[in-house]
């Protein structure tokens, strides 16, 4: 084990990607809500939001 340095993760790029879909929206940007509950639905909200939207340009 002669590691040394930053080893870049091979799926991290997937991580990050989502962390920007999710930042697009504002109520995702800021720590507006004052609870941890109501930002977990804002993130889960904005990703139905995403997907939703998705699937449905692909059935056209």
């Amino acid at each position: 084990d002669d590691v040394s340095g930053f080893v870049v993760l091979p799926r991290r790029w997937v991580v990050e990607r989502t962390f920007s879909w999710i930042s697009r929206r504002r109520r995702c940007v800021r720590d507006y809500e004052r609870l941890p509950d109501h930002h977990e639905a804002m993130v889960t909200w904005s990703m139905i939001m995403l997907m939703s939207r998705r699937l449905a340009r692909q059935r056209k």
